[in-house]
């Protein structure tokens, strides 16, 4: 369908009177509704003349409910009050934070190659379990991260940043990433963890 001279002059007129797209579409036939508004863009129509179209309807007036006068404003709030005797103010407010507090220092980053410092879990696994796991790691595979299949432990063992780095890669229990004795120490039962806390 090509827009011919006389198919333009009908989208205009009808588009003057007020029709909607779809309605010209139908009327011109061989044309989509999209087909009109982008012609409608495109001729510079998009502004309708208000003759044609309907009157807008009046909505009849409902009457509303009576106002209730608003609330007072809340008074601001007190300052704390300050014993004459004592240079502590009251604690029960909560003094405002400045933006320019002291906040609390953010953990160091350490630069890629330099080891990193002992993780607190480390100082949580029970003696017994560090035996087990330095006696394990012995026997272990020494796999490096492409060896790895879904049967291997995955557990890492060294500093990713050197040459020693590896990981046990002996046959992992079933469901777990880890071989036995790793998961002894990955996953410890909640009350165990409390009790070495205390």
């Amino acid at each position: 369908m090509s827009w011919t001279d006389d198919r333009v002059e009908i989208l205009k007129k009808m588009w003057g009177e007020g029709q909607s797209a779809s309605q010209i579409a139908k009327e011109l036939g061989g044309v989509t509704r999209n087909a009109v508004i982008g012609k409608v863009h495109r001729l510079g129509l998009s502004n309708r003349t208000t003759a044609g179209a309907a009157p807008a309807k009046t909505e009849p007036k409902v009457k509303s409910a009576p106002k209730v006068p608003a609330k007072a404003k809340a008074a601001p709030p007190a300052e704390p009050e300050v014993d004459a005797n004592s240079s502590k103010p009251d604690l029960k407010t909560e003094p405002a934070i400045s933006p320019n507090a002291v906040r609390p220092p953010r953990n160091q980053i350490i630069p890629a190659g330099q080891p990193l410092p002992p993780q607190p879990s480390a100082n949580e696994i029970s003696p017994e379990a560090l035996a087990k796991v330095n006696e394990i790691e012995k026997k272990a595979k020494k796999l490096s991260l492409m060896e790895l299949t879904e049967r291997t432990c995955k557990w890492p063992v060294g500093d990713p940043a050197t040459e020693d780095f590896w990981f046990c890669g002996l046959p992992v229990k079933q469901g777990k990433p880890y071989c036995e004795a790793h998961v002894g120490v990955a996953f410890q039962p909640m009350s165990a963890r409390r009790d070495r806390r205390r």
